[in-house]
């Protein structure tokens, strides 16, 4: 049982994942914050896909997943043209960051934080989150409080009907310049530097715009990583950002996994967005029975089966989860499962104040560990132990 995360803030990773975090530990997504990173949104094409099981609330990642198919048809309800919410919440300052991710985790699309002088307490701070309008706004509120210990109902208000998230999402994505030759570029723009390694992103409802910290930690890693021929898994792919990178940057080949079928749908658009095929990069949705298709035609195939897809261990030279703390702490040893011994494996979704839990759990599985710091938000990475045997990531 292993699950993977989705969404994060900017627009994060994770959807109704911390109703399956409490149950099912998930984290992204990413949401994946789920940073909320471990939170996000966007996309403009329908999706299908084919698989043995039904979770986006996230459920432990078995062996029952589904590779992504893009083809020309369209079957799949593109909820960037859905109704949106726009929902104010009052909340105590100590605990916005954990709201914010929790919220994503619980059916918010994106979350910000106000600034201090938005609310009349000095104590209290307001989350600007956006909810598709079929979401129940008071429930996902109410479980993302009781998830992070507030027991009281929050007060919120709901500032719009609708809103135009595609123009909004927009207005607040430009280029980011990860380092020197390396840019994450919105598809409606034009890249600063074409001779960079440009990577095409419409990050759609799904966590991975590039501009949250334990993104840019994880492209930076995969930047330090990657010489040429490695096989990667991104364990709550979101946007497929990671998955898009590691190839640009000369892995041999890409898996994504998310619980999302927002992430996997954003995902797909992505992976043609950079002309990404399915002998390249393999996404899989756990668990569902959807079919995926994007709108410019691209064909992944159609895989409706994926079972055993996701369950190889010791498959992969490079693995990343960027979720959240607890499924971090709980999947430790589904998360170290997938990687070959001596490979790398990188964490991130968590806070530095959570670092000595992180490092007390995975120096079970890692050695060489070190770590990467950014705006408070850590990514620790390590060499799995050669000693370890196959470990168990059903």
């Amino acid at each position: 049982m292993s699950p993977v995360a989705s969404l994060r803030g900017s627009l994060f990773k994770l959807k109704h994942l911390a109703s399956r975090f409490s149950s099912l530990y998930l984290s992204a997504l990413p949401l994946p914050r789920s940073p909320l990173r471990p939170f996000s949104p966007f996309h403009h094409f329908s999706a299908t896909l084919h698989f043995s099981n039904k979770a986006r609330e996230r459920h432990y990642l078995g062996p029952m997943v589904a590779r992504i198919s893009i083809s020309s048809e369209s079957c799949f309800h593109d909820s960037s043209l859905s109704p949106y919410l726009s929902v104010r919440i009052r909340c105590p300052k100590d605990v916005a960051d954990m709201l914010s991710e929790a919220l994503l985790c619980f059916g918010a699309s994106s979350t910000s934080i106000d600034e201090p002088d938005s609310c009349e307490s000095i104590d209290e701070t307001c989350i600007s989150s956006i909810f598709i309008e079929c979401k129940d706004v008071k429930t996902c509120i109410s479980s993302a409080a009781d998830s992070i210990g507030l027991k009281e109902m929050l007060n919120y208000e709901v500032i719009s009907e609708q809103c135009d998230w595609v123009k909004k999402m927009q207005e607040s994505f430009h280029p980011v310049k990860v380092k020197e030759g390396l840019w994450i570029i919105p598809e409606w723009t034009t890249p600063p530097d074409v001779q960079a390694i440009n990577i095409i992103l419409n990050p759609g409802l799904a966590f991975g715009t590039g501009d949250h910290p334990t993104t840019k930690l994880c492209l930076l890693l995969l930047h330090s990583l990657i010489k040429g021929g490695e096989i990667f898994l991104d364990y709550g792919t979101g946007s497929g950002i990671l998955c898009i990178a590691a190839l640009k940057l000369g892995a041999a080949l890409s898996v994504g996994v998310d619980i999302d079928p927002q992430a996997i749908a954003s995902a797909c658009q992505n992976a043609a967005l950079n002309s990404m095929g399915p002998e390249k990069m393999q996404l899989c949705l756990f668990p569902s029975k959807t079919t995926f298709h994007s709108t410019n035609g691209t064909a992944f195939g159609d895989v409706s089966d994926g079972k055993g897809f996701i369950a190889e261990r010791e498959k992969y030279d490079i693995v990343i989860a960027n979720i959240l703390l607890n499924p971090l702490l709980e999947l430790a040893n589904h998360i170290a499962g997938y990687a070959k011994p001596g490979a790398v494996v990188g964490i991130t979704g968590f806070l530095s104040e959570q670092l000595p839990q992180i490092e007390l759990r995975y120096s079970q599985f890692l050695e060489s560990i070190s770590m990467t710091e950014m705006d408070g938000w850590v990514c620790l990475s390590g060499k799995k132990k050669m000693s370890m045997g196959a470990t168990d990531v059903i």
